[in-house]
């Protein structure tokens, strides 16, 4: 394992919250688990205001002069801030790149059926890669391949905008597709 100062790199963030006697400071502001501010006190007389009320004494601001320790209930503190973490979580939105990959001589039902998906795909706020695969001689007719992409464009075109033009790289050709915000 290593180590960073007297700080284990795999450590959780929240066991780096110093409380009860893990606090060195002689002395430290304190606010009372009412909110009420005590004023600055000698850290043990603080501890033991904490402990007659059953309670812990958490640092809060340790970067301030004197630090602030608050007396409050370090289990309960602890699982508010998890339950905090778990609804920011909630409502992150997660963009996913889906692929769809079609080759120069796509037939009209597969290239309708391709075109399906990437809809479905681009309503449902993913980015679409669209991919046109080039097999043993094909690779001479690049046109054909510009041409299905620029068909998906118009065909897509009140639902995506175009974020990376077409490209040619090695034996595939490709370009992304970003949902148009609505």
């Amino acid at each position: 394992m290593a180590f960073r100062g007297n700080i284990r790199r795999d450590q959780k963030r929240e066991d780096l919250v110093r409380r009860n006697e893990r606090i060195r400071i002689p002395k430290v502001r304190v606010v009372d688990d009412d909110g009420e501010q005590l004023g600055v006190m000698a850290t043990r007389d603080a501890l033991d205001r904490a402990r007659e009320k059953g309670l812990d004494l958490v640092e809060v601001a340790p970067n301030a002069d004197p630090p602030v320790c608050k007396i409050m209930d370090y289990g309960k503190f602890k699982y508010q801030q998890q339950k905090k973490l778990q609804e920011a979580k909630k409502k992150q939105t997660v963009i996913k790149i889906k692929e769809v990959k079609f080759r120069p001589k796509t037939d009209e039902h597969d290239y309708q059926t391709k075109l399906k998906n990437i809809v479905k795909f681009l309503e449902g706020g993913d980015r679409c890669k669209v991919t046109i695969f080039f097999r043993g001689r094909e690779i001479v007719h690049k046109d054909r391949g510009l041409a299905v992409l620029e068909r998906v464009v118009v065909d897509t075109q009140d639902l995506a905008k175009v974020e990376s033009k077409p490209m040619a790289e090695g034996r595939t050709m490709t370009m992304m597709l970003a949902p148009v915000k609505k």
